[in-house]
């Protein structure tokens, strides 16, 4: 007669050939596991050891490139300005670099550089738009009409337009000196600008930013930024726009004057000038700023070419 010791001995041999078998399994299985995922951790590192080489080499490339474009680019821009002034204004984000650079190959082209204004970051700030407003009708040389558009980057550039650029039909000042001193230094106190020393009216001019702009308020500050460089180039003979790295992007001023068919119709964008090729360029790009024409030129894919008489 089979007794309930039996029952329970043969249950427990039971479970414990099942607990063994489990054990053996998950081991077995694990290794093969494991060792596949070795593997794939090897052929990874394989790829993205190729992927860095590649890299590494695409960006010696490049480096050689600028090189190139640096040593070139003043005789390949000689003459293109002569007899010409430009002035700089620059944004909070531009580089002191691509200033520096950009400013040696326009004398480089002939050009007269006639200063810098550098536009701070109350200027694109979407809470001071009020106060900017407000400020530049109040400050508006007589005999000049600011433009009709309420928002605050195209009401500057009308001000800024007639203080910093010569009427393009007659190469005379459109505000006077005491006018322009006063302006200046209304907006200054107010932390809108900081004005060179030095600075003075002229013909073309060359609005200079950084990349993308980012923060809460980027697509605000992007387009304070671009509709005021597109009333400057209304302003005068003409004007360029230049970006680094990112401006030609939805959070970039070249890239919102570059998604407005009005702005690109007068404005010239170059989205490359933190390179040697993109700076000549701009240089370029304000000579034919000169024969009426404009251009969305550099390496970003809303560019129609990489500068102007290429096909892109």
């Amino acid at each position: 007669m089979i007794s309930m010791r039996y029952h329970i001995v043969s249950i427990t041999a039971v479970f414990l050939a099942l607990a063994v078998g489990v054990v053996l399994g998950s081991t077995a299985i694990s290794g093969r596991l494991l060792s596949g995922l070795t593997d794939d951790k090897s052929a990874l590192g394989r790829e993205v050891a190729d992927l860095q080489a590649a890299q590494n080499g695409l960006s010696a490339k490049l480096a050689d490139a600028d090189r190139f474009a640096s040593s070139v680019g003043p005789l390949a821009v000689k003459g293109a300005l002569a007899d010409r002034t430009v002035v700089l204004v620059t944004t909070a984000d531009a580089k002191p670099n691509d200033r520096d650079a950009l400013a040696e190959l326009l004398r480089a082209a002939g050009a007269t550089v006639t200063g810098e204004l550098q536009l701070t970051d109350a200027f694109t700030d979407p809470r001071k738009a009020d106060q900017l407003r407000d400020l530049v009708a109040r400050l508006q040389p007589a005999g000049t009409q600011l433009p009709t558009g309420a928002d605050p980057g195209t009401r500057a550039g009308g001000l800024l337009g007639a203080l910093l650029l010569l009427n393009k039909d007659n190469n005379g000042q459109q505000a006077s000196a005491d006018e322009t001193a006063a302006a200046l230094a209304g907006l200054s106190s107010a932390g809108f600008v900081k004005p060179g020393q030095g600075l003075r009216a002229a013909q073309l001019a060359v609005v200079l930013t950084g990349g993308a702009v980012e923060g809460d308020s980027a697509a605000d500050r992007a387009a304070t930024v671009a509709r005021f460089a597109t009333q400057l180039d209304r302003s005068g003979a003409g004007a360029v726009l230049a970006g680094g790295e990112g401006s030609a992007n939805g959070t970039g001023a070249v890239g919102v004057v570059r998604a407005d068919t009005a702005a690109t119709s007068v404005l010239s964008t170059v989205d490359n000038v933190g390179t040697s090729a993109g700076r000549v360029v701009v240089v370029l790009a304000l000579r034919e700023q000169l024969e009426g024409k404009s251009g969305r030129y550099g390496v970003a894919g809303n560019a129609e070419s990489p500068a102007p008489g290429v096909v892109g």
